[in-house]
């Protein structure tokens, strides 16, 4: 990678995702991982959506909030499984949360948000939006605000996943994320123990191929069935710092690949799982997994 200009302050490390691990386990569940064979390979699924929420984010938002600077509020803006992964955390933790979210968020999420005790705030049509009030509430208040993957708590408690890839299924030499800001493939790359780590991008939603191409983190075009859960403009300047030191191999799926990758999880397992949570299993599917 060619080094960028700017370097973040407190890049995470594997320590610290050893310590999130200890610090979050507590409250977040150790989910399983299951050993499988599909046309005739051998593959491993870490069933992540059997943790609280759902969602392996809930992971980098309790260790924000224990590991940070202690705080009885937090802001943060989300489209869906940031924003009630900081929720739940926070309501865990005894912790006000304010989620703020785009007028045009499904009202199924903005009701599990509300259900999970945050206050929720619509602004604006779009993620971008939203984020920029939340943004200015936090600065104007002295509130600490919780971004989804620029944080290197955060990114720290996403590796929390590859740590445990590491410790369950030993004999898995290469670990596959799916990438849209960056945190959780940062993250898991520091806590898989020196495993190879495969980041899968949408070929309409390329942060991280275009940060790569650009030697820094710059704006890119989000266009992909995927959008919703990994439509990052942008790649984190902390998950990039993480990424130049510790380089990932970089792959693209189209969305048909992804679509029927999501139709075959629930063909084969059960698995009903969105768009992007199929996105690493249509690079497996398609061959484009080294090894």
């Amino acid at each position: 990678m060619t080094p960028s200009t700017a370097i973040p302050a407190n890049v995470p490390t594997a320590e610290d995702v050893r310590a999130a691990a200890d610090r979050i386990s507590i409250h977040a569940r150790r989910t399983p991982v299951l050993h499988a064979q599909v046309d005739g390979r051998t593959l491993t699924l870490k069933l992540e959506h059997l943790q609280l929420t759902g969602a392996f984010k809930l992971r980098g938002a309790l260790n924000a909030l224990l590991a940070g600077e202690k705080t009885d509020k937090v802001i943060t803006a989300s489209g869906g499984n940031h924003g009630l992964g900081v929720a739940t955390a926070a309501r865990l933790l005894g912790i006000e949360a304010v989620v703020y979210v785009p007028e045009t968020v499904p009202e199924a999420k903005a009701r599990r948000l509300e259900a999970s005790g945050a206050q929720v705030v619509r602004v604006g049509e779009h993620y971008a939006v939203a984020a920029a009030a939340a943004h200015k509430h936090a600065e104007s208040t002295g509130v600490r605000y919780l971004h989804a993957y620029d944080d290197p708590f955060v990114v720290a408690g996403q590796g929390t996943i590859g740590y445990e890839i590491a410790q369950d299924a030993p004999s898995c030499d290469t670990v596959v994320v799916a990438v849209g800001g960056g945190g959780l493939v940062a993250g898991v790359r520091l806590g898989s123990g020196g495993r190879q780590v495969v980041a899968v991008e949408p070929e309409g939603c390329q942060s991280l191929h275009a940060a790569l191409a650009a030697g820094e983190p710059v704006d890119t075009p989000v266009d992909s069935v995927a959008a919703s859960a990994l439509g990052a403009a942008r790649l984190g300047d902390v998950p990039y710092a993480v990424l130049r030191e510790n380089p990932v191999t970089p792959v693209l799926v189209s969305d048909a690949e992804i679509l029927a990758a999501r139709d075959r999880l629930w063909e084969e397992f059960r698995i009903a799982a969105e768009p992007a949570a199929a996105v690493p299993f249509a690079a497996w599917l398609a061959g484009r997994v080294p090894g």
